[in-house]
């Protein structure tokens, strides 16, 4: 029997969870964490991934400032900003919503943000400190998916992991956490050959390449665990999707997630626990 593991409602209990504690750590130090959003141009995604931010931020008690600039913005006024909130003790967290316009060196804006506030887990420090096992900030989507598998007990230790996608942001950090954990990992991307070949030895599946609906019944195998991460336009309805055919996977899955409803809501609720981890931590010092 397929058990459909629902991102949003472990979100909604992670976040009663993190209000409960934010309430308990603002009568110690007289504040509540606060996370700075820098949104540049009027993408209809990002407007919408931080307007879904802003509500979770507010539904916890953590304050959330979001600075909303024009496509025209110049790297240099982006520069000055982050500098100012990096010095800003009373701000917590730093998110850059991406992508960034073209004229802007996007990883040049990453690496700027303090790495205590970084709480997209992206900045060269973080990413470092997950490779070498350092205390350190992970990346959130990776974050969620290890949660979602822990909520519902699925063993990591010894099996075999495939994570489809070789990104930053999901894939590469993701397989390094799932490493961490004692899982046989195996990376595929747009060149591996025979993939279905390697898909179907997975105990764990987790699809991160950003193709509707492109994981099928034929690449799974019997009784596995399948993540979605993707987040696409079915290219026949222009609704939203993942990366896995759902109706067509999901009968021969022990557990599978959604979308929408599955990883994404996971994302959102690890953003809002690293900004309040970086808020103790600030108190730390």
């Amino acid at each position: 029997m397929t058990i459909v593991i629902s991102g949003t409602k472990l979100a909604a209990s992670r976040k009663e969870t993190l209000k409960d504690a934010i309430i308990k750590a603002k009568e110690k130090y007289n504040r509540v964490p606060k996370l700075a959003v820098i949104l540049v141009g009027n993408d209809t995604g990002s407007l919408s991934y931080v307007k879904g931010k802003e509500k979770a931020a507010l539904e916890v008690g953590i304050e959330i400032n979001t600075y909303h600039y024009m496509d025209d913005v110049t790297e240099k006024e982006l520069e000055d900003k982050i500098i100012s909130l990096n010095n800003d003790s009373s701000v917590d967290g730093i998110l850059v919503q991406l992508p960034l316009p073209k004229h802007i060196k996007q990883d040049k804006i990453i690496d700027l943000v303090a790495p205590s506030k970084d709480v997209d887990g992206f900045h060269p420090y973080n990413v470092a400190s997950l490779y070498l096992k350092h205390e350190g900030i992970l990346p959130c989507t990776p974050k969620g998916v290890i949660a979602i598998l822990d909520s519902k007990n699925i063993p990591i230790e010894g099996k075999r992991a495939v994570v489809v996608g070789r990104s930053n942001i999901v894939g590469m950090p993701l397989a390094k956490m799932l490493l961490d954990r004692n899982a046989t990992v195996t990376i595929c991307h747009s060149k591996t050959k025979n993939l279905a070949e390697i898909t179907k030895e997975a105990d764990i599946l987790i699809a991160a390449l950003g193709k509707p609906k492109f994981i099928k019944d034929y690449m799974i195998k019997e009784g596995a665990t399948v993540i979605d991460v993707g987040v696409n336009r079915d290219l026949e309805t222009n609704k939203l999707c993942g990366d896995v055919d759902f109706d067509n996977v999901s009968p021969h899955t022990s557990y599978i997630t959604k979308v929408p409803g599955g990883v994404g809501p996971m994302t959102i609720c690890c953003l809002l626990e690293n900004t309040y981890i970086a808020y103790l931590n600030h108190f730390k010092k």
